[in-house]
């Protein structure tokens, strides 16, 4: 390959310090890419026909450096059918994503395959053509902070990330000898699975605080404080038995849609599947653009209930304990507080039992597209303990979440370091 022009200016500085026998080139310059599947429909994506293959879904892109060989799904590929298959040492690069941590992200499939696999719609191929480079090294190189960053500020959109192809065809790149190469990718395989282990444990132990979390909520918000009080049935499948002296209600008796707009200098509000409602800026993980003109998005008052109607089978609703604007698209309503507490309704409607039934109420072509209309979600039964139960509950369930929240917190806080670490080591190593 030939070697590239490399001026020491700011943009270029740290490959005018690669050694001097490593080679700079572009993407494009050792292989090509392709696309994965085109011309399918939901009713495609089934295992139930004879012709079923399987095909590599995104979510296996997004969350594996080395592809995941028992993270497949299924789709209809018929003998007549020309669609791109995938091979051993093949790249992956999401297309597409909802921020720009993800978008563009590799993941490199390191294993020969049993039988012909696939690629989603959302994904591109890469193949190599040049056996002068090593693919894990090279899946290591394209996840160094050099060039990350050059795919990240390629990234366009507002609800979702998209890059075009030709960005990713121009990434400059660069390698060592052969040789070296595969000195590089052995150390980093084993350096970086010490590492990899330490952040699954990590995982694990967060997983389990917030499982705790879900299970007390769930228990507290359908059964009450008193363990000893007499039951009985809700009337409502998915719910099963309640203390027998409360009263079961429905959203609509509750709340009001409202959608009260021409604030635009308010606060920014997001509704997070993890929090409820929040201040925007108060996290740095949020890259959802807002638009240019805020005078659209509504107003939100303290005890308001907010929904993204989009994920809320994910738990991306809460009652605001702020006052703020959110995007058009939510639903907004204002709740009852003479009759529910507000935080109350916030931990009930948040609860795991609740959000599955919302999974059932959300309809679309893909996940990422399913919709809950609020005329189905206003019949959501509410369970009523009196007033001052309800806020029993409720400070209950503030204190013990925020106890469990800061011990996640300071795990996450740990695989963040880890991950930092990790990522310092790739660069440090690929880039020499």
């Amino acid at each position: 390959m030939n070697k590239l022009m490399v001026k020491n200016n700011s943009k270029n500085e740290r490959m005018s310090k690669i050694p001097s026998n490593w080679n700079a080139f572009r993407l494009k310059d050792i292989g090509y890419l392709y696309s994965g599947l085109s011309g399918k429909s939901a009713e495609d994506f089934t295992d139930a026909s004879q012709f079923s293959a399987p095909f590599i879904p995104f979510t296996n892109v997004a969350n594996n450096f080395y592809l995941s060989i028992g993270n497949m799904r299924s789709v209809i590929i018929y003998p007549t059918e020309s669609q791109n298959y995938v091979k051993k040492n093949d790249f992956f690069f999401l297309m597409s994503s909802e921020g720009y941590e993800d978008i563009g992200k590799s993941s490199l499939l390191i294993r020969e395959l049993s039988q012909r696999t696939y690629l989603n719609s959302f994904c591109k191929g890469f193949r190599l053509n040049k056996k002068n480079i090593d693919a894990r090294y090279l899946n290591y190189f394209l996840h160094s902070v050099f060039c990350r960053n050059q795919i990240i500020v390629e990234g366009k959109g507002f609800t979702r990330i998209n890059l075009k192809m030709e960005k990713i065809n121009d990434l400059k790149l660069w390698a060592p000898p052969l040789n070296t190469q595969y000195q590089i990718s052995k150390l980093l395989d084993n350096k970086t699975s010490l590492i990899n282990d330490e952040i699954e444990l990590l995982f694990q132990k967060a997983n389990h605080y917030e499982k705790l979390k879900k299970s007390l909520i769930n228990e507290t918000v359908i059964h009450g404080l008193n363990k000893t009080v007499s039951m009985k049935d809700s009337g409502i499948e998915w719910i099963g038995k309640v203390p027998n002296h409360w009263n079961v209600s429905a959203i609509t008796n509750l709340t009001s849609v409202v959608s009260i707009k021409n604030h635009p200098d308010e606060e920014l509000l997001s509704v997070y599947r993890d929090y409820g409602v929040i201040i925007k800026s108060s996290r740095d993980d949020n890259h959802n653009k807002e638009g240019a003109n805020l005078a659209g998005y509504k107003l939100v008052m303290p005890g308001y209930l907010v929904i993204n109607k989009m994920k809320a089978w994910q738990g991306s609703l809460g009652v605001s304990e702020h006052r703020g604007i959110v995007s058009p698209a939510y639903i907004t309503c204002k709740t009852n507080n003479k009759l529910v507490e507000r935080r109350y309704l916030h931990h009930l409607l948040r609860c795991q039992r609740y959000i599955d039934q919302y999974n059932h109420l959300s309809f679309g072509v893909r996940n990422d597209q399913w919709d809950m209309r609020y005329e189905d979600f206003k019949y959501v039964p509410v369970l009523l303990p009196p007033k001052e139960e309800q806020k029993a509950i409720a400070d209950y369930l503030d204190e013990k979440t925020a106890k469990i929240d800061q011990i996640v917190i300071t795990i996450n806080q740990q695989i963040e370091n880890l991950k930092e670490l990790r990522k310092t080591l790739i660069n440090d190593v690929v880039t020499g």
